[in-house]
């Protein structure tokens, strides 16, 4: 489009665009070239500075504010050469500058210069347009995955329905509380038997689905509603269930694991077969945290020798540790993500800053306790919870007087 109050200088112009085969649509008026670019927008303007009414800096500013879309690129002819002049048409939108009288080499220059500009952006926004159309798509996949992921969070917490039991002299409580949607831990209790019960926490090697599967797998073999499909129990002969010691259901575990399900990945695990009666522990430490006893005076001792995760290695061997627990007395099994939660310099709490953390809990118990000892973990660490936090507080009270 050329644009010139000066019939003569568009007929000049035009002719030299036509002859250089430009379709070429005139306007004696930035008016008339306003309303002429609502209805179909030019790929390049010409436009005289000077003009009655609107002048061509005008123009250039109200096309600019209209445009939506598609970008047209404006050369203002001019007789102006100071340098600020060329700045505010600059300043409101202009790509490029000719000075009149025009010169026919420099105009084609001009407008081939144009021309590439012009293919450059348009194959930027086509590009662009790709780009949001895939990133569409992507939201649309994530927001499907993400609503999965919330399904499938609310799926793996079920496998702990029961968070806290009371047995009369003892009871148990459970934490369990993923980084991400889903994770890696795993707790729960089963009964062995009218006075015993199995505790045990889990750990699984990486983070999300993969390791949220293999916490569901594991669940069933350590199902409280299905002793029948629970490895941790064997039928003796006078049909009731009894349970394997801790070290064989490690190396067990070890064996199902390697053998049947295929995986790269392992777990760790602490799992207490303990008398509720008597307080007498019996448990297995496999790559987990060593076990904590909190004894009623205020001591705490932790338990095990560290042991091979399972799923490693076929010939891994484990052993069971036996504790006595004396009414007061607690027992704590937790995962990695509390010992080795990291504060701001990246130091990790350790079993010392556990014993700390404890210390500030004194006197809670149950799921009071649980909730605290996370508050003070969340203070230590920021609130930046990089991995899995879970465990097992058990708290024995003794026989119960049977005169009472």
């Amino acid at each position: 489009m050329v644009v010139d109050d000066s019939r003569v200088q568009l007929k000049i112009l035009s002719a030299q665009l036509a002859r250089a085969g430009y379709a070429v649509t005139e306007a004696q008026s930035a008016e008339a070239a306003l309303a002429l670019c609502a209805r179909d927008a030019p790929d390049l303007i010409i436009s005289d500075w000077m003009m009655p009414g609107m002048s061509g800096l005008d123009f250039c500013r109200a096309l600019r504010a209209a445009e939506d879309g598609k970008y047209t690129y404006f050369i203002l002819l001019t007789s102006k050469t100071e340098s600020a002049e060329v700045a505010r048409g600059l300043d409101v939108g202009a790509d490029d500058f000719l000075t009149k009288p025009v010169s026919g080499d420099e105009l084609r220059a001009r407008i081939a210069a144009g021309e590439r500009i012009l293919r450059m952006q348009r194959e930027l926004t086509d590009k662009n347009q790709l780009l949001s159309v895939t990133l569409d798509e992507l939201q649309e996949l994530y927001d499907s995955v993400n609503r999965d992921l919330l399904e499938a969070r609310k799926l793996q917490q079920s496998l702990v329905r029961e968070r806290h039991r009371n047995f009369g002299n003892a009871e148990v409580s459970l934490l369990l509380r993923p980084s991400g949607h889903v994770g890696g831990d795993l707790v729960g209790f089963f009964p062995i038997n009218a006075r015993r019960v199995g505790f045990f926490s889990i750990d699984v090697s990486g983070h999300g689905i993969t390791s949220a599967l293999m916490t569901a797998r594991l669940a069933g073999y350590l199902s409280g509603n299905s002793p029948e499909q629970n490895i941790a129990l064997m039928l003796t002969e006078f049909g009731i269930y009894d349970a394997r010691p801790p070290a064989d259901l490690a190396a067990q575990l070890n064996r199902v694991v390697l053998r049947e399900m295929e995986t790269e990945n392992y777990f760790t695990l602490a799992y207490a077969d303990v008398d509720l009666i008597s307080g007498r522990v019996a448990m297995v430490q496999a790559g987990h945290p060593h076990p904590a006893i909190l004894r009623a005076g205020g001591e705490i001792e932790y338990l095990g020798g560290g042991g091979l995760p399972i799923g490693l290695l076929e010939a891994a061997e484990y052993e069971t540790v036996e504790a006595q627990l004396a009414p007061g007395d607690r027992l704590f099994l937790m995962s990695d993500g509390i010992t080795e939660a990291e504060d701001a310099e990246g130091r990790q709490l350790g079993e010392d800053g556990l014993c700390r953390l404890i210390g500030r809990c004194d006197g809670l118990g149950g799921q009071a306790f649980l909730e605290a000892l996370v508050w003070h973990l969340g203070d230590y660490a920021a609130g930046d919870f990089t991995d899995d936090v879970s465990g097992v507080y058990f708290e024995f009270h003794g026989a119960k007087d049977n005169a009472g």
